[in-house]
């Protein structure tokens, strides 16, 4: 018996996996034989009816689909909000808590790979007025403040 090729990730619809779970649901055929018929793998169509059994409320104590998306929600906030402390952390250090031109920190922020855009909006400046060739009278005035 030869080792099968592993396939590269595909993508299904909503509405194909629920068609494939109301198949394996129905009982008339097994796990495997609609795996086969649909060139799924068994595995697929395990973790499909085992979600379907979760979103219902019957399964194993799993998350649910809106618990997952929930979840995946606020561990991207999470991120966002310590990047947001991060760059805040910088930019108080940077000014050391006096006015002055942002331009200098922003330029900092672009030389160590850090978002640009993250900390024009944290520090609620123009991206514009950040660059270089602004007018010195549109240069940005730091208003960080360490919190």
């Amino acid at each position: 018996m030869g080792t099968k090729e592993p396939r590269s990730g595909r993508w299904f619809t909503p509405e194909f996996m629920a068609e494939i779970v109301e198949l394996g649901q129905r009982g008339d055929r097994s796990v495997g034989q609609v795996a086969r018929d649909f060139d799924l793998t068994e595995t697929a169509v395990r973790e499909w009816l085992k979600q379907a059994e979760r979103d219902a409320g019957t399964g194993d104590g799993g998350l649910t689909t809106s618990e997952r998306e929930e979840l995946s929600q606020l561990r991207r906030e999470v991120r966002r909000l310590r990047e947001d402390v991060e760059i805040l952390k910088r930019a108080t250090a940077f000014c050391e808590g006096d006015p002055v031109n942002c331009y200098p920190f922003i330029e900092a922020e672009e030389q160590g790979d850090h978002s640009v855009k993250c900390a024009c909006e944290l520090l609620q400046v123009s991206r514009a007025a950040t660059t270089p060739t602004a007018p010195a009278d549109r240069l940005a005035v730091c208003s960080a403040t360490p919190s």
